[in-house]
């Protein structure tokens, strides 16, 4: 088994690793069907070879050729470490710097089995998000990360390492890009063909900015939108009794059932993939499992009944499970679903995403390697199925959301019964979970705020979650708006609750929801009390990309835009530049996340606090600019919170400087048209 240092040495080459190819016992990727030409498949074999000098490539060129063959891509399974990967404490690290071993850190939690959905393909999450597209490129980003100075910054083209360039301290450690395809051929089909080339690659969001911790990266956002679905919906705080139904249990979508079981209600989560759903079993993330519709049906009456606390895992297709919701309905007059949505990975829904409820999980698989056309087919058909469901039961006292999966825009593409009578392009029948419950808490400038303690101690966490605690508290009781204080008091509770519900998968992470003052607030705490050694380590500041500021996605982040610039980009890339030059220590840039490739411009950061006076500086500044931008773009799309958030912050920081808009009446503007 080879070492950390080993693993920051560059590329083992002499003699190569044994090829012990694809690992029994770990969920893999599936088959990738790219249709490269002759020509194509040559470029994607020469770009692999590349990395390799000229005595090994006899070796390597005919195995890689079988992998494009057998896989549709280049994995390079030869090289996948024989190492336990996960993420280490940081002194444990060979570098010169503590920004590169954090980062090391960061890219083995991504790619821990216990947290990566397909590990030896490099996926973290989402079906298809990858960390890298090939092992060289881990081998030789490690070897970088191990060489790189504080004069230096390290350059990532699509999961391809170009190298180290002089930089200065005040620079990112590393700059990341993922996916820039020229927009005229971001199409799916090109992707494919791209990605099988080895020359791009979709990091969805937090696995290409090697900024993923575990399914509690979304638990918390799922518990805050069942909490205020219930609210807005059925007009209840408690929902003891109420039952929410979803799909998918695979990568972040296995946050559903610990989120039901801390809002205290009934969940039922369909998933296909057995190995997937007993893993959050394991996990405890999942307190019962079920493959039968009978017993989950009837273990749904009777949790209702009782009033329990559950969170139950169905093992089949959940167009089936809606399908017998409707049957009951119609059959006993009994509505046993109060709340439902989806999350399976509908961005790449004929890649993997979505399972076409015709089809067992190893038939589909098949088809979709052997007759792509024919699957796609499936897959569309299965689509209107279940939206057909859905539209039965919603016509009672049934609430139903899109949770940003492209799960209403896939459906619309594929003929179902979407449309809303008078919609613009980024309205349907049922509204985006951004829509109607997490809207607001945005242009609030509330978002999913993470922090990881690189130290690997849970103690290091649980002083954190204190020290967080205190800071909110403290922000609280200097005088808050009402609507303010209830995303205050929401986030409080999580945080003195999470250790119980022990949600640490990997790395010591903890996440969330918190706007601008919090954020800056909880970082002085944490970076005072590294100073004092009161935590042992470092602590790596971050948040997911679906946040106010960091993504442009007008199926989701963005559809509550409504100034006709939701298809525009420009707030997601101004955030990456501005924390780049505001002292983040790395920084990225995403086409695709969320809702799918082409569909959304993203990008992130990771931000070490290491107790200095300068990590001190650089966190108010990224901080500051990463919550006010997005803020202040709602402000001018005209969100009367945002506008609220931006008068209060240029009272705060005379640095601020806005030029405010102005409200605008529709009778003036009508009566100026028809002039």
């Amino acid at each position: 088994m080879c070492s950390l240092q080993a693993l920051c040495s560059g590329l083992p080459l002499r003699p190569l690793p044994e090829n012990r190819g694809r690992w029994a016992g770990v969920p893999h990727a599936p088959v990738r069907t790219p249709g490269l030409s002759p020509a194509e498949e040559q470029l994607a074999l020469k770009n692999a070879l590349r990395y390799f000098p000229p005595d090994v490539q006899e070796v390597l060129a005919p195995e890689f050729a079988q992998e494009l063959r057998l896989y549709g891509h280049i994995y390079m399974y030869r090289f996948c470490p024989d190492l336990e990967m996960r993420a280490y404490p940081v002194e444990r690290y060979p570098c010169r710097t503590r920004a590169a071993a954090a980062i090391m850190l960061m890219i083995m939690n991504n790619l821990d089995p216990a947290v990566a959905q397909f590990p030896q393909e490099l996926v973290t999450y989402g079906g298809n998000g990858h960390v890298f597209s090939n092992w060289a490129q881990f081998w030789l980003t490690m070897s970088y990360l191990a060489q790189m100075t504080e004069e230096q910054t390290l350059v990532m083209y699509s999961g391809h390492p170009l190298g180290l360039f002089p930089s200065s301290p005040e620079a990112p450690r590393l700059v990341i890009t993922n996916g820039m395809v020229i927009p005229n051929y971001s199409s799916r089909t090109e992707y494919e063909k791209l990605f099988a080339m080895g020359v791009t690659m979709y990091g969805q969001m937090t696995a290409g900015s090697y900024c993923y911790i575990g399914p509690q990266g979304i638990v918390h956002g799922t518990v805050l939108t069942v909490l205020n679905a219930g609210r807005r919906y059925l007009g209840l705080q408690d929902l003891a009794g109420k039952v929410f139904v979803t799909s998918g249990l695979g990568g972040m979508s296995g946050a559903q059932a610990k989120a039901a079981v801390i809002v205290g209600c009934i969940g039922v989560i369909a998933e296909v993939d057995g190995a997937a759903l007993m893993k959050r079993h394991r996990q405890g993330w999942l307190m019962e499992v079920t493959g039968s519709l009978d017993h989950c049906i009837e273990r749904l009456r009777e949790a209702r009944k009782r009033k329990e606390v559950l969170s139950l895992g169905y093992h089949g297709n959940v167009v089936d499970l809606w399908e017998r919701l409707v049957h009951e309905l119609d059959t006993t007059g009994e509505l046993l679903v109060d709340l439902g949505s989806d999350q399976t990975s509908c961005h790449n829904p004929f890649n993997g995403g979505y399972y076409p409820v015709q089809l067992g999980f190893a038939e589909a698989q098949s088809l979709m390697a052997s007759d792509p056309t024919a699957f796609k087919g499936l897959v569309q058909e299965s689509l209107r199925r279940h939206v057909s469901a859905i539209n039965r039961l919603a016509r009672e006292h049934f609430f139903f959301w899109d949770y940003g999966n492209a799960f209403l825009l896939e459906a619309q593409r594929a003929g179902a019964d979407v449309g809303k009578p008078g919609a613009n392009r980024t309205e349907f029948r049922y509204p985006s979970y951004v829509q109607h419950i997490m809207g607001d808490i945005f242009s609030q400038g509330f978002g999913p705020f993470r922090w990881v303690c690189t130290s690997a101690d849970p103690q290091d966490l649980a002083v954190t979650d204190r020290l967080a605690t205190s800071a909110l508290e403290g922000i609280v009781a200097g005088g808050v708006t009402p609507a303010v204080k209830l995303q205050y008091v929401d986030n409080i509770r999580w945080i003195q609750e999470a250790a119980k519900h022990q949600l640490v998968v990997g790395s010591q992470a903890r996440i969330l929801y918190s706007d601008q003052k919090g954020r800056v607030a909880i970082a002085m705490a944490f970076n005072q009390a590294i100073a004092r050694g009161e935590l042992k380590a470092p602590v790596v500041l971050s948040r997911d990309h679906h946040d106010v500021s960091g993504t442009d996605s007008p199926f989701r982040e963005t559809s509550n835009i409504y100034d006709g610039s939701a298809f525009c980009a420009d707030m997601a890339v101004q955030n990456f530049v501005g924390d780049a030059f505001r002292g983040a220590t790395w920084v990225a840039l995403h086409n695709g996340g969320g809702v799918g490739w082409g569909e959304v411009i993203n990008g992130g950061f990771g931000l070490v606090l290491d107790g200095t006076e300068d990590a001190e500086r650089k966190a108010r500044r990224v901080l500051s600019w990463d919550v006010a931008n997005g803020v202040t773009r709602r402000c001018w799309s005209g969100s009367p919170m945002a506008y609220e958030v931006i008068c209060q912050t240029m009272r705060e920081d005379s640095g601020v400087v806005v030029t405010l808009p102005h409200a605008v009446a529709d009778g003036r503007v009508l009566q100026a048209l028809q002039q």
